[in-house]
């Protein structure tokens, strides 16, 4: 009796328990994050286009410190991270070996001669599964690393992203202060305007042209404001932070122009991990095209007899059955593999196509972005200047207060051309970075 509650137990040891994990009333994602933790987890992830940094929320925030801050505590990317288990959790599955059926029987004699009971008992063994059992774990072993290196991709596009809302958001800031001054300058007209045309002093087309000037100055004023609100939103959320806990940011210089397209092309193909997902996903779907042509022959199963009929006599030996593959041979099972290898091998092109294309017109872009700064600061100086002497001739009363007002405003409006197109140049070159892969200061 101990022998066999011994038996039980070593059966039972190995065994998995079920408990229970309900979801919390009150997720940690919709909490507060503590700086210190983050600070935590940031000095301890590795990842091979992120710098060391050192995160401190109390100090403005570098790109590299929001590219790690969104790595750590994206909530996609923490949903991601649990979700890529399932795939390794595939693969360890797949590698194990099936276990064999055992079958019992017993049949009492009730008249007859014969005084024994037949006794009946089975040892079985899927041999299919055995033969498959290479190809099987090579395909979930593939899928697995495509599951990694799709999380990998993830995270730098939400590392990236989070820094060209970092951008944005300090592009938008400065554009803003322009604009808030524009309004201010042409309600200030406005109302002057107005004043002297109901005393008749100047014409209803002159106060006309001065409304329509102070709306639009307001309605920049307002899509500014919105774009800013939206920008900070989208950090928030990137970052995992609460709505409007966006830290301070550090400048970002201004970059240099990138290499050639070609020579990004070239660091995309080696470094992409989408495409190498892509790699990944097609080297398990061969996997599964070997698996369908195996899955041709016939299936074998083979079963160990023991049989002790009523008489006393005891029987012993195999069995094996097969299907006979006459018609259906797995035919559809390898047409629907070959037809998605072909589909995998033709999304990988696609992809390496719109990658070149995408690569090439955001150096465009860049390159664009470039000559609309320059055109922009040439007679920058110039326009400078006759601005401030606009603006002393007014106080001393030698020009009339909206000449010098109006020659404000054509500083600010190519302030704001230049802002504009630093922020195309600082966005465009993330954007870069995002395609090939890999952060700029790698590219050389």
């Amino acid at each position: 009796m101990k022998r066999h509650a011994l038996f039980a137990l070593l059966l039972t040891s190995g065994c998995a328990h079920y408990a229970p994990v309900p979801i919390e009333p009150e997720p940690a994602a919709l909490a507060a994050p503590v700086a210190s933790v983050l600070e935590e987890k940031a000095d301890k992830i590795t990842r091979p286009w992120l710098k060391p940094v050192t995160l401190d929320l109390a100090a403005p925030l570098t790109p590299d410190a929001v590219a790690t801050l969104a790595v750590v505590n994206n909530p996609d990317l923490k949903a991601a991270r649990v979700r890529a288990g399932v795939s390794d959790a595939q693969a360890f599955a797949a590698g194990l070996l099936p276990d064999p059926g055992i079958s019992l029987g017993a049949n009492k004699v009730l008249h007859g001669p014969d005084p024994m009971m037949d006794l009946a008992s089975a040892v079985a063994l899927d041999i299919n599964a055995l033969r498959t059992h290479g190809v099987t774990r090579e395909k979930a072993q593939a899928e697995a690393r495509q599951v990694r290196l799709d999380l990998a991709w993830q995270e730098w596009q939400t590392a990236g992203q989070a820094r060209l809302q970092a951008v944005r958001i300090q592009a938008l800031g400065e554009q803003l202060a322009l604009a808030r001054q524009s309004a201010d300058a042409a309600q200030w007209v406005f109302d002057r305007t107005q004043k002297a045309a109901a005393r008749g002093d100047v014409s209803g087309s002159r106060l006309q042209a001065a409304r329509i000037a102070a709306l639009d100055a307001n309605s920049k004023l307002r899509t500014a404001q919105q774009d800013l609100t939206t920008a900070d939103s989208a950090l928030s959320a990137l970052l995992g932070l609460p709505p409007g806990s966006v830290p301070q940011l550090a400048p970002v210089p201004l970059p240099v122009t990138p290499l050639p397209a070609d020579a990004l092309f070239a660091i995309a193909r080696e470094n992409r991990t989408d495409l190498k997902a892509l790699q990944a996903g097609y080297a398990a779907q061969e996997a599964a095209v070997h698996k369908a042509v195996l899955d041709q022959f016939p299936t074998l199963n083979l079963t160990v007899n023991t049989n002790r009929d009523s008489a006393g006599n005891t029987l012993f030996g195999p069995a094996i059955d097969f299907t006979l593959p006459l018609w259906n041979r797995n035919r559809g099972g390898i047409a629907v593999e070959r037809a998605t290898r072909a589909a995998l091998k033709a999304e990988y092109e696609a992809r390496l196509f719109q990658t070149r294309a995408d690569i090439d017109a955001a150096e465009q872009g860049i390159a664009l972005a470039f000559r609309q700064r320059a055109d922009a600061e040439s007679g920058l100086k110039r326009l400078r200047a006759y601005a401030e002497a606009a603006r002393s001739a007014a106080e001393r009363g030698d020009l009339s207060r909206e000449t010098a007002v109006a020659a404000q405003q054509s500083l600010r409006d190519r302030l704001t051309l230049i802002a504009q197109s630093e922020q195309a140049i600082r966005e465009q070159m993330i954007a870069l970075e995002l395609l090939t892969g890999t952060p700029r200061e790698a590219w050389k």
